[in-house]
C-alpha cells in the first residue's frame, strides 16, 4: 500500500500528506501545521459500517435531498448561482457531518520541522493502534529520502525504540491505575464549556506587562503598581495597549500570555476536530465513546429524518460495545459516529483565546465550534471578571447566521474575479 505521494524538502521542513482517519489525525495536530481538505460522506470506511446503519444514512442524505434549503434561505439578489449553490449544499453537509464515524478518511497535509517530526514519530510508535504505527512505518521510510539526519535516532534500539517504550508503558500503567481509582465514579453533569481554572490577577499582570518594555522597572515592581491602580487606570492601560484594532489580525503583545485560562469541554466529535487543531495552547483529550451522548441537529427533525439519525446513533454505539466486549477496546472509538460528544480540555493564554476565539467564532464557522468558543469568551468576562481582555477581543461574534459560508463564498468569487 503507497501512503505517500509526495515528500518534498521546503528550506528545513518537509510537506507530505496523505488519507488518515479522523481517529489518528489527532497526532499530526500536535506537531505539525495541517492542511486539511473538506470531508464529504462518500469517504466513509464501509468496513466499519453495517448494512443497516448505512441504509439510515442513506435515508437521512435522500432526505435533505428533498429538503428545499432554498425556501429556509432564499437567494439574494446580488449572489451568483455558484456562491449560493456553495453556501447551500455547505450548510447541509455541515447538518449530516455526524453520522460520519470516527473510521471516515481525510486527505491532510503537514508541514512540520525535523524535529517536530521526530517527536511524532516517537508517538506514533508507542500508539497502540495499528493505523499509527503503519503511518509511522510509512513517514519514516519516505522522511528519510530528504532529511535523515533528523530521524537517526527514531528506530535505534538504544535510543528511540527505548523511547517509545517508556511512552507505551507510561500510558498502559496509567490506564491500568485509572481503572482502580476511578472504577466507580461516575461523571457529574456540566455544561458544555466550563472554566475550570484561571488566575483572578491575570487581568493585573497584564497591565504590568504592558508597561514592561516601555519602563526602566523590574517585573516585581511593576506588579506592585499595577495592583495599586484603580479599575479604571488599569482598563486606561489596557486600552492604549490593545490599541485601535481594525482586523483581527491585529494582535496585542506578549502581556497577554500573563493571564491564563483551563476551559473543560464537552462537544461533538466534529467540533472537537476543528478545535484540536489549534498548537500555540495545551490540549488533552478522553476517548471517544457513546457514554456522554449525541447531538441533534434541529434541522434533521425539521426533514423528518430524526428517526434515521437516532438509529444510526444507535447502531454505531452498539457497533462500539461489541468491539469492547470482544476486547476489541483500542478500535472501539473508529465506530463512534461524530454526533457523540467527546470530553477535552484546552488550556491557553489570553493571547491564544483571542486568537482562537475571534477565528472559531466567525460567521462562516460551523455553529458547534462557534458556540464553544463564544462561551469561552462570555467566561472569560463574566466568571474570571477579566472584562477589559474580554472587550479586547472586539472581533469575538456572538451574532446568529443562517448560511454560514455565505460571506465567505461571496469574498471567494471577487477573488476570482479580481485575477
Amino acid at each position: 500500500m503507497e501512503y505517500f505521494r509526495r515528500a518534498v524538502r521546503g528550506g528545513p521542513e518537509v510537506f507530505i500528506y496523505d488519507k488518515i482517519s479522523f481517529v489518528i489525525f489527532h497526532f499530526w495536530t500536535i506537531f505539525g501545521r495541517i492542511f486539511r481538505r473538506r470531508n464529504v460522506p462518500e469517504k466513509v470506511l464501509g468496513c466499519l459500517m453495517r448494512r443497516q446503519t448505512r441504509k439510515h444514512v442513506n435515508s437521512c442524505g435522500g432526505r435533505f435531498k428533498g429538503h428545499d434549503y432554498r425556501k429556509k434561505f432564499p437567494k439574494a439578489t446580488g449572489d451568483s448561482d455558484g456562491v449560493y449553490r456553495a453556501a447551500i449544499r455547505a450548510k447541509a453537509l455541515d447538518t449530516l457531518r455526524g453520522l460520519l464515524p470516527a473510521a471516515t478518511q481525510s486527505n491532510v497535509g503537514i508541514y512540520g520541522s525535523g524535529q517536530a517530526y521526530e517527536a511524532l514519530l516517537l508517538q506514533m510508535r508507542a500508539n497502540p493502534l495499528a493505523e499509527a504505527q503503519q503511518y509511522a512505518a510509512a513517514m519514516l521510510t519516505e522522511l528519510r529520502k530528504v532529511i535523515p539526519a533528523f530521524l537517526t535516532r527514531v528506530d535505534r534500539p538504544d535510543r528511540g525504540e527505548r523511547w517509545s517504550k517508556y511512552l507505551a508503558e507510561n500510558q498502559s500503567d496509567m490506564q491500568r491505575l485509572s481503572a482502580t481509582v476511578l472504577e466507580q465514579v461516575k461523571p457529574e453533569p456540566q455544561d458544555e464549556v466550563v472554566l475550570t481554572d484561571y488566575d483572578p490577577d491575570g487581568e493585573i499582570k497584564i497591565v504590568a506587562g504592558a508597561l514592561y518594555a516601555v519602563s526602566r522597572l523590574p517585573d516585581d515592581q511593576l506588579l506592585s503598581i499595577a495592583r495599586s491602580m484603580s479599575t479604571e487606570e488599569r482598563v486606561s492601560v489596557l486600552q492604549a495597549y490593545v490599541g485601535n484594532r481594525t482586523n483581527r489580525r491585529h494582535k496585542p503583545g506578549r502581556a497577554f500570555e500573563r493571564a491564563t485560562y483551563r476551559f473543560d469541554v464537552l462537544s461533538d466529535y466534529g467540533a472537537f476536530r476543528d478545535l484540536q487543531r489549534h498548537r500555540l495552547l495545551t490540549l488533552e483529550w478522553q476517548n471517544l465513546t457513546p457514554a456522554h451522548g449525541y447531538t441533534e441537529p434541529a434541522t434533521i427533525e425539521e426533514v423528518g429524518a430524526l428517526n434515521d439519525w437516532q438509529k444510526v446513533m444507535t447502531t454505531t454505539a452498539d457497533l462500539h460495545d461489541t468491539l469492547i466486549t470482544r476486547g476489541l477496546e483500542r478500535i472501539a472509538s473508529y465506530a463512534v459516529s461524530m454526533a457523540y460528544r467527546v470530553r477535552f480540555y484546552m488550556q491557553m493564554n489570553a493571547r491564544e483565546a483571542m486568537h482562537l476565539i475571534e477565528l472559531r467564532s466567525a460567521p462562516q464557522g460551523h455553529p458547534a465550534y462557534r458556540r464553544v468558543s463564544q462561551k469561552m469568551h462570555k467566561l472569560i468576562g463574566e466568571q474570571a471578571g477579566h472584562q477589559a481582555v474580554a472587550a479586547a477581543m472586539k472581533f469575538a461574534d456572538h451574532s446568529e447566521i443562517d448560511l454560514e459560508r455565505l460571506k465567505a463564498e461571496r469574498a471567494s468569487e471577487k477573488r476570482r474575479q479580481a485575477t
